[in-house]
Parts: C-alpha cells; sequence; structure tokens
C-alpha cells in the first residue's frame, strides 16, 4: 500500500489529535478561569462584609454615645467618657485599615460608594465628638444620608460580585412605626386613684380585701376619751 492511500488515516490522526489537544487546552483554561475568579470574589466578599460590619459598629457605637447627649433616643446610651471616646478611636481606625483592601480589590463604583459612607460615618463621629453642632433634626439628617450611603455600598458590592436576587428595599420609614415616644408621666393618672374611682364590686380583689378589713378596724377600734387630770 503506497503512502498517498495512507495519508487520508494520517490526516484524520492528526486532525483528531489537533482537536483533541484544542478542546482540551479550551477547557483547562475555562477551567483556571473560573477557579482564578471565584477565589478573587472569595476576597472580594471578604473585604466588603468586614469593612462594612466595621463601618455598621463604628456607627451604632457613636449612636449610643449620641444618645447620652440628647441628639437621639437609643435605647442604650453610652456616656462620652475616656473609654468611650478611645474605643471610637479604635472603631475608626479599623474602619480606615480595612477600607485599604476594598480599594485594593473593588471596582471604581464600589470603593466610590465605600468612600461615601466613610464620610458620612465619619460626620456622625465628629457630631459625638463636639466639632459639629447637632440637634435632634441635624443628628437624624445625617444619620438617614449614613443609610443612603450604605445602601449605595451594598448595590455595588453586589453588582461587582454578581449577586443574583432582588435589590435592596427603599423607603423603609424611620424610625419604625412601633417605636413611638411613651406618653409622659404627668399626663397619666395614677393606679391607684384610677382604681379607686372604680365601684367597689369592680375593683380588683385584693385592694377589696384591702379596703373592707381597713374599714372594719377603724369601726372596731376604741375611741379614746379626754385624758383626766
Amino acid at each position: 500500500m503506497s503512502i498517498v492511500d495512507q495519508l487520508p488515516a494520517l490526516l484524520g490522526v492528526v486532525v483528531g489529535a489537533t482537536m483533541s489537544y484544542i478542546s482540551t487546552n479550551l477547557t483547562e483554561r475555562s477551567r483556571w478561569r473560573r477557579s482564578h475568579a471565584a477565589r478573587w470574589d472569595e476576597r472580594r466578599l471578604a473585604a466588603y462584609s468586614d469593612y462594612g460590619n466595621a463601618v455598621k459598629e463604628m456607627v451604632l457605637l457613636a449612636n449610643r454615645i449620641a444618645a447620652a447627649r440628647g441628639p437621639n433616643t437609643d435605647p442604650q446610651p453610652l456616656e462620652p467618657d475616656d473609654d468611650a471616646l478611645a474605643t471610637l478611636t479604635e472603631a475608626a481606625m479599623r474602619c480606615s485599615v480595612l477600607s485599604e483592601t476594598v480599594r485594593l480589590l473593588a471596582d471604581t463604583n464600589t470603593i466610590t460608594a465605600a468612600r461615601t459612607m466613610s464620610h458620612c460615618s465619619w460626620k456622625l463621629e465628629w457630631f459625638v465628638r463636639g466639632r459639629l453642632d447637632a440637634d435632634t433634626a441635624a443628628w437624624q439628617q445625617a444619620f438617614k444620608e449614613y443609610k443612603d450611603a450604605r445602601d449605595e455600598y451594598l448595590r455595588r458590592a453586589r453588582q461587582s460580585l454578581q449577586v443574583t436576587g432582588s435589590p435592596i428595599p427603599h423607603n423603609r420609614p424611620w424610625p419604625p412605626r412601633w417605636q413611638s415616644a411613651p406618653p409622659a408621666m404627668g399626663n397619666q393618672e395614677q393606679p391607684d386613684r384610677a382604681i379607686m374611682r372604680l365601684p367597689l364590686d369592680c375593683r380588683p380583689k385584693t385592694l377589696r380585701l384591702r379596703m373592707e378589713t381597713l374599714f372594719t378596724i377603724s369601726q372596731t377600734k376604741p375611741r379614746l376619751g379626754p385624758r383626766s387630770s
């Protein structure tokens, strides 16, 4: 058999080997890219979450200190003494350190959103330290700006990580509807006086028995006459 007759078979072997090499190479390259992207996505997720949590911890601490000063009504106020302000300083420094990782791994939009959120948290810190004059309206406005900046940061981070799902809800009422100011004590009637105005048969049994006992004692107690000289 001449070489010409064997040429189609040889060409088939060469073409098959070439196609197999190309297919294997493309598969391995695609697998490496997915692994590479997943590894960096994990690092970006850790950087985004660590930085976001650090900023939120600092803001919550500032919110507690502000409650002791008066601008807000946090249920756990913290006196602005040296220890509290030192803890706030440490929290702000931690945010600054973690922001460098975000700047290293994030895209431009996420970095911009992170910087805006940082500026809003710094404004709250300045209110707490007395560098800015703060009343209730100014604090609520600054806190709303921080919340909006945080939502934007989370939205940009989700886009960077290609997270699917519904977007972050907006227009959330703040303060929440269930949180209302308690009525003033001066406008509340004392419980004992309110009970005393009820008819006798509608009063609590314990109070009724106590009143009946006192009435019986007052009727049976002997009266003292005038002392003789």
